[in-house]
């Protein structure tokens, strides 16, 4: 019961991903036709915020829900890794029209159908990427 504010976070998410239109196919496929602002100003926006949340949770030193400090671990650069990455991530949102954020509000606006099946497709992505993750250059 006490995690009930996570769902209450994850519902709003949901609501206002629906209203601004971030999860309308047709706005991603305006996105990726370079003919619309709209998504680019929305993920701006969601950067933007995230650079500001974080910098507030490193000079606060905030802790998690378990009293653990919050520790950011800098990641490896390496180019064919976040190109081969994006790219894959590129196109399944392109064909879907949704990425994991949208994929779930969608199914809570009732499109069962289309989005079960991306969904169940993301987690067999997810589970292949488990099963290989320890053969490939990170």
């Amino acid at each position: 019961m006490k995690n009930i504010r996570f769902l209450l976070i994850g519902v709003l998410f949901g609501i206002i991903m629906y209203k601004s239109e971030a999860a309308s196919w047709y706005r991603i496929y305006e996105m990726f036709q370079f003919r619309s602002f709209h998504m680019y100003g929305i993920i701006g926006t969601g950067l933007a915020t995230a650079i500001l949340i974080v910098q507030y949770i490193k000079r606060k030193q905030l802790k998690d829900t378990s009293g653990e400090p919050i520790q950011f671990v800098d990641k490896k650069m390496s180019i064919t890794r976040y190109l081969v990455g994006g790219t894959i991530f590129g196109l399944g949102w392109a064909l879907t029209g949704a990425c994991p954020g949208p994929m779930f509000t969608l199914l809570g606006a009732g499109y069962f159908a289309s989005m079960g099946l991306v969904l169940v497709a993301a987690l067999a992505g997810t589970w292949l990427y488990g099963i290989v993750r320890n053969r490939l250059p990170h």
